[in-house]
């Protein structure tokens, strides 16, 4: 057994990264860090896991821990680190945005589709973002093939966990219910890390990513559509996508049409390939909180520590 840590743990992701730990099999979860709720019930705060646990929120962390996670606002991964030692054995998984861009750092980004081999020898995971994640695994397929030259027009839209707990304006029940709208058309945070792993994939060449982010009044999940030029046919695509999926026991490809029920509660990527015209289709959807986050986490700490890449995260989706 391995004790784990969790670094800001009143949020929607600590949630479900709780739930998850706590029936994972080869998991302690030794501590969850809370400066707001230091003290208080868990379950408390997480009242799915009344009944689950007596844990309470801790004002201390322990150092020893063998791996962390960090759920905190996007800008306070670094400055934490920064002020709080952990043992040399420690491994971290951080979910925020702040070492997801390669620089001056040790942390591997966490799509485990894609950098396997380096999570499994990795000591930092930079776990991608939500939107990131669904976008990255509609279209690297044809980044990895060297085929993604022209642009690429995406729509998706996230429910509301994938705000946060905090309230907004945007996030208050009464303007989120039977509302639909549009924010950071062409702008969001996700487009730079999304934009990094294309070039890594096909010679530093990066088409246009026309990249319109929404949100839906529903709580959770993404559902993205993504077209591009492509000159063979649907079935050369559906090689292109099995192939590189073909080790990737979340990610799947099939020919049905795509709803998010099949997806939520779940750590899978379900993919679908269309050809109209000269254009590729690719429809993606995944649970924002833990394909998009804390299952995708749990995911990559397993090939850090050698685990099945599956423990833990056999889940079923909501379906009904």
């Amino acid at each position: 057994m391995i004790k784990a840590g969790i670094i800001g743990g009143a949020g929607y992701t600590a949630g479900e990264l709780i739930r998850i730990l706590l029936n994972h099999p080869k998991v302690t979860l030794d501590f969850v860090f809370s400066t707001s709720q230091p003290g208080k019930p868990v379950a408390g705060v997480h009242q799915d896991l009344l009944g689950d646990t007596d844990l309470q929120f801790s004002g201390a962390i322990n150092p020893e821990a063998d791996v962390v996670f960090l759920c905190l606002g996007h800008g306070n991964s670094v400055k934490f680190l920064t002020e709080n030692q952990f043992s040399e054995k420690t491994k971290i998984v951080d979910l925020s945005t702040d070492y997801r861009m390669e620089g001056e750092h040790s942390f591997v980004y966490g799509l485990p589709e894609f950098y396997k081999d380096e999570i499994k020898k990795a000591e930092k995971i930079a776990n991608p973002g939500c939107f990131a994640t669904a976008i990255n695994l509609a279209i690297l397929p044809l980044a990895k093939a060297e085929i993604l030259k022209e642009d690429v027009h995406i729509n998706a839209v996230t429910g509301a966990t994938g705000a946060g707990t905090s309230l907004s304006p945007t996030t208050h029940f009464t303007w989120r219910d039977n509302n639909f709208s549009t924010y950071k058309a062409f702008e969001h945070q996700h487009l730079n890390e999304i934009g990094e792993r294309i070039k890594k994939l096909q010679d530093d060449s990066l088409p246009e990513i026309n990249f319109i982010p929404n949100r839906g009044d529903f709580s959770r999940g993404i559902h993205a559509t993504a077209y591009t030029k492509f000159s063979g046919t649907l079935e050369d695509a559906k090689q292109i996508f099995e192939d590189a999926y073909k080790a990737s026991p979340f990610t799947h490809v099939i020919s049905e049409n795509l709803h998010l029920k099949q997806v939520v509660n779940t750590n899978k990527c379900l993919l679908q390939l269309q050809k109209f015209g000269d254009k590729l289709l690719i429809t993606s959807i995944i649970d924002n909180l833990l394909k998009g986050a804390s299952g995708q986490a749990v995911e990559n700490m397993n090939l850090m520590f050698g685990f099945e890449q599956t423990t833990g995260l056999k889940l079923k989706a909501n379906y009904f």
